[in-house]
């Protein structure tokens, strides 16, 4: 598996496990939701994301396919 797809299994076992922790236990688990939400989309902007660092420094490979654009006419 590469960065990307640990990525988005990690944040969506985050968000169903503090989904889960506020129903059953305090609903202050979902301010770990909403942090996990606010990086997603911060991510999406900068292509940075502090678990994608910690994940290459524990080896995951990154998707480094280069995108191909066809030439415009």
């Amino acid at each position: 598996m590469t960065v990307e797809r640990y990525l988005r299994l990690i944040a969506g076992c985050f968000v169903l496990a503090t989904l889960l922790l506020g129903y059953f236990h305090s609903p202050y688990w979902f301010l770990f939701t909403g942090f996990v939400a606010i990086n997603l989309i911060q991510s999406a902007f900068t292509n940075w994301c502090p678990m994608m660092s910690f994940l290459r420094w524990l080896g995951a490979k990154s998707d480094a396919a280069p995108v191909s654009r066809s030439s415009e006419a």
